[in-house]
């Protein structure tokens, strides 16, 4: 249910704030005083687009947000499929910049309209004079079939099972293709796969031996080089190691005089075996290095061979490769393998089609056996509110296995005596339509977790008793559910458990809309002002403290 509405810079609204009690609320005002544009503000918590002409104040965002309490309607598995955070408080909130962005947040979290209006179904059902969101939709029809028979946990349990099937088929489609595309491919696919396997590579292999071509090619150069390096420090007339004895044999005579001298001593020590050392490295490297013509043939060979098969798969690494090379093994085991695999998807595909298609014939019987009761129902409901000769009906037809099993429903209606029903969309006025899905969501109050239910002038057309057994029925909906109905009725007011008012504010340069909540008081002179006028007389005031009584 809706626990707060909050409305910053919105049309005529500089701030308004509304927390709806949990059963019956009534909303009534002027003509004018701007109960429009608070369902203007809903229907943007709902997705609906927006643009800059709705600021009040052209250069201050504008803000629309409500906190729901959701832990009723079973929506986790909706919010783990968005990626959004769950909680048994939901807030949704809109933003609108002066520059014309729109952003939209739940639990803070960022979302598309598209999420937006996917959630905002499940959390509030706004009823306008001559319009409702779903009820010309066959899907809603169905959902209303649904929940009147309920077959929701049959209709849950067949959508696991069609979308195991839709993704078993999907599978089998898919290998079938590439069974396809394998088969024109296999030659030539066998032939890249032994260039690769022929030449037998090996992880970090290039990179190896371009180091030891880079030697192998200049190794008479690198061998002359480390000979000459080896003389100058071993040569026994004028190499360094040998003309450093004399710095050596000085400073282990010094050493005698003091620490000092004797750290100079310990560190030319140090120095001097490391440069011993790296005489016997540069020779031990000397010898080592061999001109070798066969092996830097050898060498250049497999780079070549390397680098060519490089460009024809348009890598670079030796690695790219061995991964390519993997692809294709798997490819030509897929291909050796594909007859048993298509023909084992085919009969996990056929079982999982076989489970839905059991299910749903057992719900279509249900949803046809429900059809007839549920019409008579409504028609029941119609009566009372003043639609005596009014008929629906639901139409069935049979369709090959879809998302919503094998049956497609259509509710019929005609108000009048002597017309055979048609489909929603073309017939009814406005007060019929609003009427009949009234006694729609009357039906199925008690039999589903319906969200906040918003109407709007529903009782248009209707007066006297009709509106009377009208207010009754949404306060016996508001035991189970939220209700918030806007109102131009005093039949219909007297009957809301919490009363707003909606008025316009003359007192600065621009007028402005807000809305208050009523105090009992409050509510029987607004309800007497309904009855008779801005001066009500005590007979108004009594009728209105009648009205509230029933």
């Amino acid at each position: 249910m809706l626990n707060r509405l909050t409305i910053q810079n919105y049309a005529l609204i500089k701030e308004l704030v509304m927390s709806p009690s949990r059963g019956l609320n009534i909303i009534t005002g002027e003509t004018g005083a701007g109960k429009s544009i608070m369902l203007g503000a809903v229907g943007l918590l709902l997705g609906n687009r927006a643009d800059t002409k709705v600021l009040l104040d052209e250069g201050t965002k504008c803000i629309i947000e409500g906190i729901f309490t959701i832990n009723e309607y079973n929506l986790k598995n909706l919010f783990e499929e968005e990626d959004l955070d769950y909680d048994k408080e939901c807030v949704i909130r809109r933003e609108i910049t002066p520059s014309g962005k729109s952003r939209a947040f739940v639990n803070d979290t960022p979302v598309t309209l598209d999420v937006l209006k996917k959630l905002g179904q499940y959390l509030m059902d706004v009823h306008s004079q001559n319009e409702t969101l779903q009820l010309g939709t066959s899907d809603f029809q169905l959902g209303l079939i649904d929940a009147f028979a309920g077959t929701q946990k049959q209709v849950e349990e067949f959508n696991n099972f069609y979308k195991s099937f839709k993704e078993k088929e999907k599978h089998f489609h898919k290998l079938v293709s590439e069974g396809n595309d394998l088969q024109k491919d296999a030659d030539y696919n066998s032939f890249l796969l032994n260039e690769l396997v022929k030449l037998n590579l090996e992880a970090g292999e290039q990179e190896h031996l371009e180091e030891e071509l880079k030697v192998l090619e200049n190794a008479e150069e690198i061998k002359q080089k480390l000979n000459e390096a080896l003389t100058s420090l071993n040569d026994m007339e004028y190499g360094a190691l040998d003309r450093l004895q004399l710095v050596k044999m000085n400073l282990k005579q010094l050493a005698n005089y003091g620490t000092e001298f004797q750290k100079l001593d310990e560190h030319f020590e140090r120095a001097f075996i490391e440069l011993k050392e790296l005489a016997r490295d540069i020779e031990n490297e000397e010898d080592s290095i061999e001109v070798d013509f066969a092996r830097t043939e050898q060498v250049q060979q497999r780079l070549s061979s390397i680098y060519q098969l490089q460009k024809k798969h348009q890598v670079t690494t030796v690695e790219s490769l061995i991964k390519i090379q993997k692809e294709l093994e798997d490819k030509s085991f897929t291909a050796g393998n594909l007859e048993e695999a298509i023909a084992k998807a085919r009969a996990e595909m056929q079982q999982s089609e076989d489970k839905a298609l059991e299910l749903a014939k057992k719900i279509s019987i249900n949803r046809i056996d429900a059809s007839e009761p549920f019409c008579k129902a409504i028609e029941l409901l119609l009566v009372s509110l003043g639609m005596p000769d009014a008929t629906i009906s639901v139409q069935t037809t049979s369709k090959a296995l879809g998302p919503n099993g094998i049956d497609d429903f259509t509710i019929l209606f005609s108000a009048n005596k002597g017309l055979a029903p048609q489909t929603l969309k073309q017939v009814a006025s406005g007060g019929e339509y609003s009427r009949l899905m009234f006694c729609i969501k009357y039906l199925l109050a008690d039999k589903t977790a319906l969200p906040t239910i918003v109407f709007d002038e529903i009782d248009t057309g209707i007066s006297g008793e009709i509106a009377l057994k009208m207010g009754d029925m949404m306060r016996k909906m508001a035991q189970n559910h939220q209700v918030i109905a806007i109102s131009h009725l005093p039949q219909i007011a007297a009957k809301g458990e919490t009363h707003y008012f909606v008025y316009k504010d003359n007192s600065s340069d621009r007028a402005m809309s807000n809305i208050r909540k009523l105090t009992s008081d409050q509510s029987t002179e607004a309800i007497a002002k309904m009855i008779g006028g801005d001066n009500p007389s005590e007979s108004a005031y009594e009728s209105a403290r009648e009205l509230m009584s029933l």
